[in-house]
């Protein structure tokens, strides 16, 4: 039984954070492999959000702090890109805060400091 949720486009999402990497490889800002994210995603089709701002709800009110994810894409999966040593606890729980605000069930992270692309996929 095949029940990973969001599975095809998730592959579709880390194959092309693969690619990125290939070629990019390590060592670049963040919003670098974010342009060059958005390229991939226009060529290929995938619908996409470059950060999108959710409200934070509080009680009976918005706080005037808002959440800025770096994407959503498929118009269900947020998706998070970080240029770091590696990824830790905080990248975690400020994707699964991103999630509690949109409402969405799946976030990827996405990791390009490393020698090798590494992700996670985070469910809420």
């Amino acid at each position: 039984m095949d029940d990973i949720y969001l599975k095809e486009e998730s592959y579709k999402i880390i194959g092309l954070c693969m690619e990125v990497h290939k070629i990019l490889g390590k060592g670049h800002s963040e919003v670098v492999y974010k342009d060059a994210l958005e390229h991939e995603f226009r060529i290929n089709s995938i619908p996409f959000e470059r950060e999108k701002i959710y409200e934070i709800e509080y009680k009976d009110i918005i706080l005037p702090r808002k959440y800025i994810a770096d994407f959503v894409v498929f118009n269900e999966i947020i998706f998070e890109v970080k240029a770091i040593s590696q990824l830790t606890n905080s990248d975690i729980k400020q994707t699964l805060n991103y999630l509690a605000s949109s409402k969405n069930k799946l976030g990827l992270l996405a990791n390009f400091g490393e020698d090798s692309l590494k992700y996670k996929r985070i469910i809420l």
